[in-house]
């Protein structure tokens, strides 16, 4: 993704004051996540779908997102990430990726146990 897309996404806004980003259909390049940095400590919303992303290495911490497009990339593991760098991720669409293995998304067991977890909480 090019930093002139993040630029244009901003605006006249600081990345500290930015709760939503949409960067569908702009390449990543090399398929990795570049310009996204963990200055966007309000980011609660990002949707990167048919970008070309193979990665999440790069991945930035974000602690405050909760909603995550990526469907229709070229992904196929490393998501363990996911649990350190978005701790207060609730949805995250894999759709359209080419994850085969189902062992690739046990570590996103976490992440239904929890949405599981606070929606009996919230019965109760």
């Amino acid at each position: 993704m090019e930093m002139k897309k993040i630029s244009l996404e901003l605006g006249n806004r600081a990345p500290e004051e930015v709760t939503e980003l949409v960067f569908d259909n702009c390449l990543c390049v090399n398929g990795e996540i570049e310009g996204l940095k963990d200055t966007f400590k309000e980011l609660e919303f990002l949707s990167m779908a048919n970008v070309e992303l193979s990665s999440l290495a790069q991945l930035p911490s974000l602690n405050k997102l909760r909603k995550w497009e990526l469907s229709d990339n070229i992904i196929s593991g490393g998501l363990e990430v996911l649990a350190e760098k978005c701790p207060n991720l609730t949805y995250l669409n894999l759709s359209g990726n080419k994850i085969k293995d189902l062992s690739t998304v046990v570590c996103l067991f976490f992440f239904f146990f929890l949405l599981l977890f606070c929606f009996l909480f919230c019965l109760f």
